[in-house]
């Protein structure tokens, strides 16, 4: 307790000091007077730049939504003229054929089937036509 007493003597001290420094200031008033257009010529420059960089932004952005616009309106239109499937990115390969060989290090079969059946998914290539030569099992640290 006796620190916090030190500490928020020692503040008020320099509070008091800083206040009587302040006041001793001759001709406050002509100071402050002086150097209130450099004050203010900071500040408008300060926010006209603000004002210059938002309209910049503004038309930037309007810019970009339009030319991605006019990109999205090219992509759309063929396809809705022709109604083609979406194409595949490979066939598969004969029943019971495979692209290669898998290593599995520290995995269970089924692990690494439900493995092989997301990347097949989400790739969109079929599954025999994958090739992967391992999969480990990746410790936490």
């Amino acid at each position: 307790m006796n620190f916090f007493q030190e500490f928020v003597t020692d503040i008020c001290s320099i509070g008091n000091e800083f206040k009587d420094r302040i006041l001793n200031i001759p001709n406050r008033g002509g100071i402050v007077m002086e150097n209130l257009p450099t004050a203010l010529t900071g500040f408008l420059v300060v926010i006209a730049m603000l004002a210059i960089i938002a309209v910049v932004i503004f038309i930037f952005s309007k810019v970009m939504y339009s030319i991605s616009k006019k990109k999205e309106e090219k992509e759309v239109a063929p396809e809705a003229g022709t109604a083609a499937p979406a194409p595949v990115a490979g066939t598969p390969l004969a029943d019971g054929n495979s692209a290669g060989k898998l290593d599995l290090v520290d995995v269970d079969e089924p692990t690494a089937a439900v493995i092989m059946a997301i990347v097949s998914d989400q790739s969109g290539i079929p599954l025999n036509r994958l090739n992967f030569k391992s999969i480990r099992k990746v410790e936490d640290k």
